[in-house]
């Protein structure tokens, strides 16, 4: 595991988990820009608000789940029991690192967990496989992700779905989603759902993630999706949404 991803780990796991939140301090460089929109930017934010955080809660066990890095980014799954199950929680983050990989920039998003018997699939939301492989084909299953994003999430020919997505075996974590390419064709046919712009794809091997902004059903929303792939085509994809909230409520410069 590499410095800044081990940093990233331990910012969660130590300040947060462990409740040691004045490692921030340890952990982040010069500047630490904040996109959590509740949040102020820099350390002292992070204090704060995670401050209220721990005095709220007893118990956190918190779970990186997949953790993938990409030249300076690195990015994390994670999931959240609260409290012995009080609130269960999916979250998603990207990191920029400066050149001594302390975290100088943090993009997040956060959703509720619905435990597998309620998804529409019967799949974990956030579990599955992963064994980082085919490393040396991260750039070409990078260029795969950006054009699926362009063609079919942000232009809507969903007739080029079958480039890109396996008709063979095609895992979904989404919750409302049951397995299959033809399940995603149909979503996507009969919901208003367009990607805006993607801020981010980053990847590592056989891995890829993206960071966008999308509206859904006239929702702006900050979407993180994962995929895997198999023999360039998506055989498995995991994705975690969040609204986001009116400009009044932020705390720092917004998702992105």
């Amino acid at each position: 595991m590499s410095q800044k991803l081990q940093n990233a780990q331990n910012l969660y796991l130590e300040g947060i988990r462990d409740g040691n939140i004045e490692v921030v301090k340890k952990y982040t460089g010069e500047r630490y820009t904040q996109h959590s929109t509740g949040v102020e930017d820099g350390p002292e934010g992070f204090m704060a608000f995670f401050k209220g955080f721990l005095e709220r809660t007893n118990s956190r066990d918190i779970q990186v789940i997949r953790a993938i890095e990409d030249g300076r980014y690195v990015f994390v799954h994670v999931y959240q029991d609260i409290d012995n199950g009080t609130a269960k929680w999916v979250t998603t983050d990207l990191f920029d690192t400066d050149s001594d990989d302390k975290i100088v920039e943090h993009w997040d998003v956060i959703a509720a967990y619905q435990e597998p018997e309620d998804t529409a699939s019967g799949n974990d939301m956030i579990l599955g496989n992963f064994e980082l492989k085919d490393l040396d084909k991260t750039e070409e299953n990078k260029a795969l992700i950006r054009n699926l994003l362009v063609e079919v999430f942000q232009n809507g020919h969903l007739d080029a779905l079958d480039k890109y997505v396996s008709s063979e075996k095609y895992i979904q974590h989404n919750p409302h989603l049951p397995d299959g390419i033809e399940a995603l064709r149909e979503f996507l046919s009969s919901h208003d759902l367009s990607y805006d712009f993607v801020f981010n794809v980053i990847g590592q091997g056989d891995h890829v993630v993206s960071y966008s902004k999308a509206t859904y059903e006239g929702q702006e929303m900050a979407v993180f999706d994962i995929f895997r792939i198999e023999n360039g085509k998506i055989v498995e994809q995991w994705d975690n949404m969040e609204p986001i909230p009116p400009r009044t409520e932020w705390a720092n410069t917004g998702k992105f």
